[in-house]
């Protein structure tokens, strides 16, 4: 069994894949900040442009089943560098599109490479820690996408306000490369199994017939769905609703990545003691913070200072969500990467679809806090029946371990 110091320590290589997930994490969110340059520059409208947000997130719904099940028996190393370079060259394609299609098709290359990526990386990162330390590696990895909140989306709308929404691909081309050459260089090669023990997809689809892998990929989709339908046009509730400039854009996104990090934190330091407890907090808080925004809106200090929280509160079921994938499709670990990844971005196409058809139906931007915290409640209740179901089972499935376990008292959660 590791000893305390052991389990302390990450590996170099978790932290290498969670800056490689900042330039994808930077990709995917950085269109909330560049969302009103680039519809008036491709002449489309701004329910237009937020469907680029859907189409990556509908390339990794594809990308990442697909790309885990057809790389199950290639060395996840060569796996990770390929997938990594093709992200690359769909960013360079985006910088250079003539046209809003060209772009909409560039999202897509480019998402389901970064599903792949992020499929296979999180099984990766999983494999280098102990079964204990499961939610921190993966807060490391979403911690990627935090920073990506506090430091690549802000500049990605400084770009894209001074210089063009265009530099803002181009930036994010670059730190693909830098991500490219620390994975080549850190990240460690591992064989593919070829006895008994080596990978088979027929194995890990069985994952799919347990119905907590079903509810946490529910719970996990519509997490994401509620953050995304309000985050996606973020931006126009700041300056149409609350009557901030747009150079206030980047403050507010840069602040709801400060309160993402803050979550991320904070999730990865709780989820792998106290994950259901975890979970509760994290989605019901998020559904308060987007009612409360769906009331004050026009308010710009309201607006600003909820973001702010909907950082925190979003971000701190993150690790959660993820380990607890892990959790109950330990058999599967490169299908349970690819399964979460998938439903992350269930939500995340679901989102802004949802959110769109409310902003065209000209209910306001007010309404799309509205669905969010709708969607945030369908995520709690979907969590209590997986409670419901894990407890009936009597025995636990948060976290395995070579330690005997005491018995739960009625009514507690298993540690």
């Amino acid at each position: 069994m590791p000893s305390p110091a052991e389990r302390a320590r990450m590996p170099i290589a978790v932290y290498v894949l969670g800056l490689s997930v900042f330039a994808l994490g930077t990709s995917e969110f950085m269109l909330s900040g560049i969302l009103q340059p680039l519809a008036r520059d491709l002449h489309v409208s701004i329910p237009q442009a937020g469907l680029l947000v859907s189409a990556f997130a509908i390339g990794m719904v594809v990308g990442a089943p697909v790309l885990a099940a057809a790389t199950l028996r290639l060395p996840r190393r060569t796996t990770l560098i390929t997938l990594l370079a093709v992200f690359g060259l769909g960013q360079v394609a985006g910088a250079v599109a003539p046209s809003y299609g060209v772009l909409f098709a560039s999202r897509v290359v480019s998402a389901l490479a970064c599903a792949g990526f992020w499929a296979v990386g999180a099984a990766v990162a999983v494999s280098l820690v102990p079964v204990t330390a499961r939610a921190r590696a993966m807060a490391v990895m979403v911690g990627g996408l935090s920073i990506a909140n506090i430091a690549g989306v802000p500049a990605g709308a400084l770009l894209g306000q001074h210089a063009g929404w265009r530099a803002a691909f181009w930036a994010v081309a670059g730190l693909a490369a830098v991500g490219l050459v620390g994975v080549i260089a850190l990240v460690p090669f591992t064989a593919v199994p070829t006895g008994d023990d080596r990978p088979q997809l027929r194995r890990e689809l069985a994952i799919y017939k347990d119905k907590q892998v079903w509810l946490a990929l529910t719970a996990t989709a519509m997490n994401g769905a509620a953050v995304f339908a309000l985050f996606s046009y973020l931006s126009p509730l700041l300056t149409d609703t609350a009557g901030l400039a747009e150079s206030w854009v980047p403050t507010v996104l840069a602040l709801f990545g400060v309160g993402a990090l803050i979550g991320t934190f904070l999730g990865g330091r709780f989820a792998d003691a106290h994950l259901f407890r975890m979970l509760f907090v994290g989605i019901s808080a998020s559904t308060t913070v987007l009612a409360v925004l769906a009331l004050t809106a026009h308010s710009p200090v309201a607006a600003i200072g909820l973001s702010l929280l909907l950082g925190v509160t979003a971000f701190a079921t993150a690790p959660a969500l993820n380990a607890r994938m892990f959790n109950v499709a330990n058999a599967a670990p490169t299908l349970a990467g690819a399964t979460t990844t998938a439903a992350f971005n269930i939500g995340n196409t679901l989102g802004p679809w949802l959110g769109g058809l409310v902003i065209g139906a000209g209910w306001g931007y007010p309404a799309v806090a509205w669905t969010g915290a709708a969607l945030a409640a369908v995520a709690v209740g979907t969590t209590a029946v997986a409670f419901r179901l894990h407890r009936a089972t009597n025995h636990s499935r948060l976290v395995a371990s070579s330690t005997v376990v005491a018995p739960v008292p009625e009514g507690a959660e298993r540690p």
